[in-house]
């Protein structure tokens, strides 16, 4: 079996430790799981996405350098040069940095700006990614939360009920849920939304985002 197909079952179990163990002696998985992001099976490609954190955290330990230049190309993926391709790179680059803000809370700012520095006509495909990111940085994205709140508030008044919803769920991870308080609009949406979250590519609604954000409810 290849390393693709090896990993690709890993990921299809959400065995997520073996994929960081597998990275420890094999640098290229973290190429072969961004490879794996583009999977036409939603959930496995949001578990590689998910599994690069641990897979470069164990790299991280022996050969910072390597995962600092994956994360240099995940960030060159987005730009206008590549032609934007790696819709995923964003949500790559914050599990990355989450499992180890000791070796890369560089990029934590370079995340969170991306919804204002990405091209307009690029941000339509990024934006519901891009908070997400922001969502699963948490408390590291706090300091630099001002700089784009404007854009995040903008979000929640958009039509895409994705980018809303995800808008929604970032605010609340990241301890900013009071603003959801005065949106009863928010709570009246009741559109679909996808919501990957503990290994589990999940269905939910504005409205009930909204809700567990507030500590009414779960989504």
């Amino acid at each position: 079996m290849n390393l693709k197909s090896a990993l690709r079952e890993l990921l299809d179990r959400g065995d997520l430790g073996a994929i960081a163990e597998m990275a420890v002696r094999h640098k290229r998985v973290l190429a072969v799981l961004l490879s794996l992001t583009f999977d036409p099976e939603a959930q496995i490609g949001w578990r590689a996405v998910e599994a690069m954190g641990p897979a470069a955290a164990g790299i991280a330990g022996r050969d910072p350098q390597c995962v600092r230049s994956h994360l240099r190309r995940l960030h060159w993926l987005l730009s206008e040069e590549s032609g934007g391709v790696c819709w995923r790179a964003p949500e790559a680059m914050a599990e990355i940095v989450r499992q180890r803000p000791d070796l890369f809370a560089d990029y934590v700012p370079i995340i969170i700006h991306l919804i204002l520095n990405l091209a307009h006509e690029d941000l339509d495909h990024f934006r519901a990614g891009i908070l997400w990111a922001v969502g699963r940085l948490g408390t590291l994205a706090g300091a630099h939360f001002r700089a784009v709140r404007g854009a995040i508030a903008a979000a929640l008044d958009g039509t895409d009920p994705q980018v809303r919803g995800m808008a929604v769920w970032c605010l609340g991870q990241i301890g900013q849920a009071h603003l959801l308080a005065a949106r009863p609009d928010l709570l009246a949406d009741r559109r679909p939304v996808d919501l990957y979250e503990d290994g589990q590519l999940q269905r939910t609604t504005v409205r009930d985002l909204v809700r567990r954000a507030l500590g009414e409810g779960s989504a």
